[in-house]
């Protein structure tokens, strides 16, 4: 099976998901007073990079709140793995569960199967990432289909700081043809 991957500069969907502090979420929307948006999507409580990333992740969010950008992480976990998993990282960022394989498609992402029932007991989704602009435009995308590999976030924080800088004039890459 595959999806439809999103293309840079194309509006990002309109996706709400549940989130861990009993509010929903509209992946979309970023909170105010940020106009940017950083979305990350996890593999979810079986995966302890991920853990890592996401204690990465709150770790930069001073930074990226200073340069507009607020974030959230999502996953297919139920709000008990979510909740269990985000104990351990204590994030300063919402956290959505029960991300949908609809929703996964929806996002371009790549879809696994548990490899035992150990790891998991549903499909999920693994990392993506995805910067959405003030216009509501992806800036920046990236998916994977591994654990390992995905952006470094000091690498993510200092592009965005060169991009979100107005003397930079800096436009959404990838849009040929």
């Amino acid at each position: 099976m595959t999806s439809e991957k999103l293309v840079a500069g194309s509006a990002f969907p309109e996706i709400t998901v549940a989130g861990l502090d009993g509010k929903d979420i509209v992946l979309s929307k970023p909170a105010a007073p940020s106009d940017w948006r950083l979305v990350v999507v996890y593999r979810g409580k079986h995966c302890p990079i991920c853990t890592n990333y996401l204690a990465e992740l709150d770790r930069i969010l001073p930074e990226l709140k200073k340069l507009g950008i607020d974030a959230v992480a999502i996953s297919a976990d139920p709000e008990e793995k979510a909740a269990a998993q985000m104990a351990e990282v204590g994030p300063g960022f919402p956290v959505g569960f029960g991300l949908t394989i609809e929703q996964m498609d929806q996002l371009g992402l790549y879809i696994s199967h548990p490899r035992s029932p150990e790891e998991t007991d549903r499909p999920f989704a693994e990392p993506g990432l995805f910067v959405i602009n003030e216009e509501g435009k992806l800036q920046i995308v990236d998916i994977s289909n591994a654990p390992f590999a995905r952006p470094e976030l000091s690498s993510m924080l200092m592009g965005l700081t060169f991009i979100r800088n107005p003397d930079n004039n800096y436009p959404i890459r990838g849009t040929y043809g």
